[in-house]
């Protein structure tokens, strides 16, 4: 299928590995160059090589997000790269935090939001006048299913339950300006590195099986792939009438009805 976004230019954070990274795939093999940003140098090298490889226009931009003032700076620096951003995916972020509400402190709160709610609402409010000015844009926010509903760190399920809640607001006021809006909620989705493959790797094999026996309908982790697919097709133009939406992508692992 022709998503028909080949020209455009996609800034995907935490694009270095995971779903960032596939996103980043799956957007340049529609003929978007992709600037990708992360806070390991390495990982950020090795990505960068891996998509020039696959013949993908690729900038790389070390930073790390949950400092302040860095969205403003990394904005600035892809902007002066690579011209003004199409297509925005918020993906960096991570499984953080200790516990309950209790069990958490309020610095595991501040760093929770940091990484992975406030980076995203600030990249959003910078790059959405450029978008206005151009009439077309596309923004794609990474949550969770815990976003949706039950599970994970108290710090973690707020955060990722907030980048719901303002990808909805933004996309009824953006409505009737060419952009579109959206949050994909990944189930448990394993990739090498990931808070799924910590999860694997710290645990015996039976609580292992036993996780995905009581939570995966499908009987095996999810993959990043077709949370990219979904990610590179909310980006297309045959998606001009999906905005506000938040999709599950998780094997059926979620209870919630909506």
């Amino acid at each position: 299928m022709d998503l028909q976004i080949s020209g455009k230019h996609a800034l995907v954070t935490g694009g270095s590995r995971g779903l960032g990274n596939q996103s980043a795939i799956a957007l340049g093999n529609e003929g978007v160059k992709v600037s990708i940003c992360a806070r390991g140098e390495k990982d950020l090298a090795d990505a960068t090589k891996k998509l020039e490889r696959l013949g993908i226009s690729v900038s790389g931009f070390l930073v790390d997000l949950s400092k302040k003032g860095a969205a403003k700076t990394i904005f600035s620096e892809v902007t002066k790269n690579s011209g003004s951003i199409d297509i925005l995916v918020n993906n960096v972020g991570g499984s953080l935090g200790t516990s309950d509400i209790v069990g958490s402190t309020m610095d595991d709160f501040e760093h929770v939001m940091n990484v992975n709610l406030w980076s995203a609402v600030e990249l959003m409010k910078l790059v959405i006048p450029d978008m206005k000015k151009n009439k077309w844009g596309r923004i794609v926010n990474i949550s969770s299913i815990y976003g949706r509903e039950f599970g994970g760190t108290a710090p973690y399920m707020t955060a990722k339950a907030a980048m719901i809640a303002a990808s909805k607001h933004a996309s009824q006021t953006l409505a009737t300006t060419g952009i579109t809006v959206n949050s994909v909620s990944p189930g448990s989705i394993w990739f090498e590195g990931g808070s799924w493959d910590k999860f694997v790797n710290s645990n015996t094999q039976k609580t292992v099986t036993d996780f995905i026996a009581k939570n995966l309908p499908m009987g095996k982790f999810g993959w990043p792939e077709p949370v990219a697919a979904t990610v590179a097709f909310l980006c297309s133009q045959n998606a001009d009438l999906i905005t506000g939406a938040c999709i599950n992508v998780d094997g059926g692992q979620s209870h919630n009805l909506f």
